[in-house]
């Protein structure tokens, strides 16, 4: 596959041109890698306004994906997301509100689109017993036929994670059957899952009937962080495609980083090359990996090919104290709380990273025990908008003293990046056995 970004970025480097224009360190710095660093100068094409180099690196990726067309992002799918979102409200039926169904579990992105944008989310919840984490909120056919006639008007779209935080995969497409048959658009944030297009049998949202969906391809491939895409499935409408640079240019800045956009367009060579193998074989070995551990009374959540997560609770453990076990051996955790400890795989870890795993946990046994289930998620009262609320006076409070406040700012770290309490909701008890239970000690409540 052809690398125009790269080419074009090697072709100036070798010129030695005297470089009056930004950025400032004029292709010299300690790093090393400055020299690949440009601006938008002739030949480099925009990525607001691609037509060139960007253009044709991006249809490369669309070809990839199998979508009717692919964008380039510098700054994660967090500006995808929003692009999603803007894309489906200026695309909804005449005379319906600004609404969007999403199921609880959403990144914090989602909730500042909220503020932004100006919508009212409506949420979906797991069924009773079906969750056991702030991250997750599985949602079914029937949960979300239901939650669609309830509504007094269709939504704008419906809006999903998958796969969440701790690697499990919603159904995708008894979501998306769902969807079409309401005429109604399905956004799947799978910022975890840009390598699923490359197992033996495809697993992306865009090949199960998502209409937009954005990945991060700096998580799980090669590519430098802010690397992301975002897809328009090919049965989308139109104007999703027509508008999603427009979309992107809202949130994204005008400067974006071409050492960003050239390791995604050097991403789509490797892709055609050795990715798709090295992933599967990744996938083999974390799976190999998980059965060996399985066997040893260790006990997993999420069906994720490339995650492993360690059910602690269930495996009678402490999630921090697993994490710091392994921390010790030389294994750094992608996330950890006190129920799971997650490890992210890609194309990119070998065999002696998986035996780092089994060397770490060697003289280790799960603890078994009765399981603590983790509170459920907390269903506020919404008293504003998350616009209203967002924007309003606040200030910061300990956790224990918020108690019937009204939740000003999204109050949760990255990772999870998931909230406890949205933007606008009344904090209710509920919501305080959450932040013990996660750890938050300051929220950011509007003032009295």
């Amino acid at each position: 596959m052809t690398t125009p970004i790269r080419d074009f970025l090697r072709d100036y480097q070798r010129k030695g041109t005297a470089r009056f224009h930004m950025p400032g360190h004029k292709g010299r710095g300690p790093l090393g890698c400055e020299a690949w660093d440009l601006t938008e100068i002739p030949g480099a094409d925009s990525l607001h306004e691609a037509a060139g180099i960007i253009a044709q690196s991006e249809e490369n990726a669309a070809a990839l994906f199998g979508s009717a067309a692919t964008f380039y992002s510098t700054e994660g799918s967090s500006q995808c997301v929003k692009a999603m979102l803007f894309l489906a409200l200026q695309r909804r039926r005449a005379g319906t509100p600004p609404v969007i169904l999403a199921a609880r579990n959403v990144h914090k992105s989602f909730v500042h689109a909220a503020a932004l944008l100006d919508f009212k989310p409506v949420w979906l919840w797991p069924e009773e017993g079906e969750s056991a984490s702030l991250c997750a909120c599985p949602v079914t056919a029937a949960g979300l036929e239901e939650a669609l006639s309830a509504l007094d008007a269709p939504p704008a779209a419906v809006y999903v994670t998958s796969p969440d935080y701790l690697g499990n995969l919603q159904d995708i497409p008894a979501l998306a059957e769902v969807c079409r048959a309401r005429g109604t658009p399905l956004l799947v944030d799978n910022a975890h899952g840009a390598y699923l297009r490359f197992l033996k049998s495809s697993l992306h949202p865009l090949d199960q009937g998502a209409d937009l969906c954005c990945d991060s391809a700096h998580k799980t491939l090669p590519v430098l962080t802010g690397g992301a895409y975002l897809h328009v499935s090919k049965t989308a409408p139109a104007a999703f495609r027509e508008r999603a640079r427009e979309a992107l240019a809202l949130f994204g800045s005008t400067s974006p980083s071409y050492l960003t956009m050239a390791s995604l367009d050097l991403c789509g060579d490797w892709l055609t090359g050795e990715g798709p193998e090295r992933i599967r074989a990744a996938a083999e070995g974390l799976k190999s990996l998980k059965q060996g551990l399985s066997e040893r009374g260790w006990v997993f959540a999420g069906n994720e090919p490339l995650k492993l997560t360690f059910d602690a609770a269930a495996s009678g453990r402490d999630g921090f104290a697993l994490a710091d076990l392994l921390r010790a051996g030389g294994v750094e955790p992608e996330y950890a709380d006190r129920d799971h400890v997650v490890l992210m795989a890609s194309g990119s870890t070998d065999g002696e990273a998986f035996r780092a795993v089994e060397d770490a946990l060697h003289a280790v046994a799960p603890c078994r025990g009765a399981s603590r289930p983790a509170p459920p998620l907390a269903k506020g009262e919404r008293v504003m908008s998350v616009r209203e609320a967002l924007f309003a006076p606040r200030e910061t409070v300990q956790a224990g003293e918020s108690l019937g406040r009204i939740c000003g700012a999204p109050t949760v770290s990255c990772p999870p990046a998931v909230p406890v309490a949205v933007s606008g909701e009344r904090i209710g008890e509920k919501a305080l056995t959450l932040f013990r239970y996660y750890g938050v000690e300051a929220v950011d409540v509007l003032k009295e």
